[in-house]
């Protein structure tokens, strides 16, 4: 049986349970209450990877579970120093294609789950953050610190939509820029609550499972003593 990946199995769940502490368990509950995959947020090609990393805290940060990242020519590694944990708890999808695909992997597996993907551009025909529809299940795309989203992320996306800006400079840093998309986006839905805008049950489930491993010592061992106890 192949431990790591096994079955969603509540006793398995009670059983890791016990090596948790309540203080633990509540926090993984109240962060959960709050999760959601109806925003997420898409990197291409980032050059500093402490920004990219501001950007994985910033989406803990507001509720987030998962966070895409483009690859072409720069590789994306977690500063541990930045995130301050938040990677271990959101999902990360990477992108990678020798044959420059990568955008597009990305933007079909994104539009397959019914998302609608915006990049982010202070192009004049971009619409303003403030005409978004929150109850839209929503991809943000952000491009590299010195050239925003390539013209390739333009040319799929399903539009683009920029930050309204009162003074001289153009654009916002892109971890400033992602947290106020993602301050303005969840706040409204939050009012609006559009249907499925919280994790489903099984999805939590998923996520108790990942968690537990992720904190329980030696948790392979556990589930291996959990599933030959269970098989006897």
């Amino acid at each position: 049986m192949n431990y790591e990946n096994g079955p969603i199995d509540q006793g398995l769940l009670d059983y890791l349970d016990q090596y948790i502490t309540d203080h633990k368990k509540s926090v993984m509950e109240r962060v959960l209450k709050d999760r959601t995959r109806h925003f997420t947020v898409v990197l291409e090609d980032i050059y500093k990877p402490h920004n990219a990393s501001a950007v994985l805290r910033t989406c803990d940060c507001f509720g987030l579970q998962d966070i895409h990242v483009v690859e072409k020519t720069n590789q994306y590694k977690i500063n541990p120093y930045v995130t301050r944990g938040a990677s271990e708890w959101v999902d990360i999808h990477k992108y990678f294609s020798p044959a420059g695909n990568a955008v597009k992997d990305c933007f079909n597996s994104l539009k397959s789950k019914g998302y609608k993907i915006l990049a982010t551009s202070p192009n004049a025909d971009s619409v303003s953050i403030y005409d978004l529809d929150p109850n839209q299940k929503t991809a943000l795309v952000f491009g590299n610190e010195h050239e925003g989203v390539s013209e390739d992320v333009k040319d799929q996306a399903d539009g683009l939509v920029h930050i309204p800006m009162l003074g001289f400079t153009e654009s916002f840093n892109i971890s400033v820029s992602a947290s106020i998309f993602l301050y303005d986006l969840v706040r409204k839905a939050k009012e609006s609550l559009p249907k499925d805008f919280y994790l489903s049950e099984e999805e939590k489930q998923q996520l108790r499972l990942k968690w537990y491993r992720q904190i329980v010592k030696r948790s392979k061992l556990h589930e291996k003593m959990y599933w030959d106890s269970k098989n006897k």
